[in-house]
């Protein structure tokens, strides 16, 4: 009589053994969807997250290029070789062909019979113009004397000269003070302006 009892037995194992995959069924359907629910939300974030941060391109292309010990070459419209150069040279991020110079030093014709030297703390070189501005104890030097002033403005297609600050000098006549100056015709004539104040050295 144990036979039938047996196979009882057997049964309900079967049927407890059916019901235990069927919980672990339902509960893998409800588990895995809310698995990969939260991959997704993840991934979204992770997306959302990166498209938002700034990236180090974008940081380095904003920086300002800048040259140490730079050298500027040209020719004026007369054919006079200049030479310009600077401790340092920090180009505008936004337009390009500006250039900002740390103690610049501009050599014009330096090997005709009047080269013309001008030096200063700080300049601005506009490469697509040519013009050279440069400040700060602006000192000017050729064989017809030297003058120095608190701004200049140098155009190195002409070979013009202006200056808007008070100049103070002396050349092979004496010295002279103004308020403005400018250099015309290529280096052959200097006008002087406002107050101007002459002291003329015997010879």
């Amino acid at each position: 009589m144990a036979a039938p009892q047996t196979m009882a037995e057997a049964a309900r194992g079967g049927i407890e053994r059916w019901r235990r995959r069927s919980r672990v069924v339902r509960a893998l359907r409800l588990i895995v969807p809310a698995v990969i629910l939260l991959i997704l939300v993840g991934l979204a974030t992770s997306v959302v997250y990166n498209a938002m941060k700034p990236g180090p391109e974008a940081t380095e292309t904003n920086q300002p290029i800048r040259l140490i010990n730079p050298r500027f070459v040209g020719r004026d419209d007369r054919g006079r070789a200049f030479v310009l150069t600077a401790a340092s040279a920090t180009r505008d991020p936004r337009e390009y062909q500006k250039v900002y110079l740390d103690h610049p030093a501009l050599v014009l014709d330096e090997q005709g019979p009047d080269p013309m030297r001008i030096i200063a703390r700080k300049g601005v070189f506009h490469e697509n113009t040519g013009k050279l501005e440069v400040s700060g104890g602006v000192r000017l030097a050729s064989n017809r004397g030297a003058f120095e002033t608190a701004t200049s403005q140098f155009d190195t297609k002409s070979g013009e000269l202006v200056g808007s600050g008070p100049v103070q000098g002396s050349g092979p006549l004496g010295e002279i003070d103004a308020k403005s100056y400018a250099v015309y015709d290529k280096g052959d004539r200097m006008v002087f302006e406002g107050r101007v104040h002459t002291r003329l050295i015997p010879k």
